[in-house]
């Protein structure tokens, strides 16, 4: 307890440890509380980020529904084109995904190569959506940006950022869930803040004839519909991918099949002349 009566959470030598390694590499910086940071006047607009290249975002309805490796699949099955990772630094799934980094571009976008996708992935500390900056212009053509999300769909439609306008003015979406109870409550609450009728749906599991009554019956009016009429692609498991996470490896064909399924529904890229792959 302090003087003033306010308990002090204990601060263990570990957290002291890496708070002391970011200060010495400058990484600490003090965000500003609401109160302090001043409000947008009527006439200034959002930061915003126009690209030239068609853009496909990917959501994550919940945890473990393997929306980063459905994005790099889709850029990998598009031929040339790149993957832009939204999350915090800490939350990435991309760090050990490149066969080639290419170092950091502007606002500390780190950027990385993988046979013909780039990767682009931030190596900031986040909060908020809001925090990330636009990423730095390709430094080639591309035929698609494939934009992982990375955020809570609720936190990404409640701020002000050009990640939430992307998503919103999205021709079309890759929702990816997975076949249990709360990750299907997520997915229809994520139909209920976007429009479903631009909402492709990646299923990580069985496709959604395959599962039982007990699972459909828990789902909501929205995410029935969407699976009734709306393409839902089944996205194939594998025991390697589960274990070390994305890395250097070439994907699964099966994944890079299932990923070209998505494409056909979605009718953005260039699919059908792909490069090697990865």
């Amino acid at each position: 307890m302090t003087q003033s009566g306010t308990p002090v959470r204990p601060v263990g030598i570990e957290e002291l440890r890496r708070a002391w390694h970011a200060v010495q590499e400058g990484r600490f910086r003090a965000r500003q509380s609401r109160a302090e940071i001043p409000p947008r006047s009527p006439g200034e607009a959002l930061t915003v980020w126009n690209p030239t290249e068609p853009v496909l975002p990917v959501l994550g309805c919940a945890g473990q529904t393997g929306a980063t490796t459905i994005a790099l699949a889709l850029a990998t099955a598009a031929g040339s084109s790149r993957v832009v990772e939204c999350c915090t630094a800490t939350a990435s799934g991309l760090s050990a995904a490149s066969t080639a980094e290419l170092g950091q571009g502007q606002d500390d976008w780190a950027l990385g190569r993988r046979s013909q996708v780039w990767l682009t992935r931030t190596s900031r500390v986040l909060l908020e959506p809001g925090e990330a900056a636009p990423p730095d212009p390709p430094l080639e053509s591309v035929s698609l940006t494939v934009l992982d999300v990375g955020w809570e769909v609720g936190q990404v439609m409640a701020s002000d950022s050009w990640i939430r306008e992307q998503v919103t003015t999205a021709s079309s979406l890759v929702l990816a869930s997975t076949p249990t109870v709360p990750a299907l409550r997520r997915l229809e609450m994520a139909l209920t803040l976007l429009s479903p009728a631009h909402v492709v749906i990646a299923i990580r599991g069985p496709h959604p004839r395959r599962w039982p009554k007990t699972l459909t019956a828990s789902l909501g009016p929205l995410s029935v519909d969407a699976l009734k009429t709306g393409p839902v692609v089944s996205i194939p498991t594998d025991k390697g991918l589960l274990l070390r996470g994305l890395d250097s490896t070439p994907l699964p064909t099966s994944l890079l099949k299932a990923a070209e399924n998505l494409l056909q529904h979605i009718a953005v890229g260039d699919h059908h002349s792909k490069g090697p792959q990865s």
